[in-house]
């Protein structure tokens, strides 16, 4: 499963979202510091720096079936 990792720097805060369009769900463009358009063109990026944000893509672990 793929997770978003959102770090706001000023405002120090984390939010953890599902997809990059969902990010915009819920910030706004001047909160992450990139237009949405921006951000999907980067898409295949692994970690994403703004001037507000750092974006981080990654798996979500989750526990093995043994």
């Amino acid at each position: 499963m793929k997770v978003i990792h959102v770090y706001l720097i000023f405002k120090k805060k984390n939010y953890y979202f599902g997809s990059l369009s969902a990010i915009y769900d819920y910030l706004n463009e001047d909160e992450v510091g990139i237009k949405k358009s921006t951000l999907l063109h980067r898409s295949n990026e692994t970690t994403i720096l703004t001037p507000k944000a750092i974006i981080i893509k990654s798996t979500l672990l989750r526990c093995r079936n043994n």
